[in-house]
């Protein structure tokens, strides 16, 4: 066994907790509390798993990682952000 890439994609950066309340989010999406200069700074994080959030977030700020939880996101992290392919029905002849 190799190592896995870890796979963690910041959606917002220094945001207030407060934006993690969409519904609109996944529900794999946490909001993570971390300090940088002793002030508390919040991210939106999407992960698989808990594991590679931990990992990823840890590995950037060691002790000033504080911890994260699950934001309200309601969405099917397969369908969010899923755009249907436009067809361009104008024109065509029958």
């Amino acid at each position: 066994m190799g190592w896995e890439r870890l796979t963690v994609q910041v959606l917002k950066e220094n945001c207030k907790p407060e934006e993690g309340n969409d519904p609109k989010l996944p529900y794999t999406c946490y909001i993570v509390t971390y300090k940088v200069d002793g002030e508390d700074r919040y991210d939106l994080s999407v992960a698989q798993k808990e594991a590679d959030l931990f990992d990823y977030y840890y590995d950037l700020y060691k002790k000033d990682f504080v911890t994260f939880k699950q934001s309200g996101g309601l969405q099917n992290p397969k369908l969010w952000n899923y755009q249907s392919k436009q067809t361009n029905t104008k024109g065509k002849k029958k």
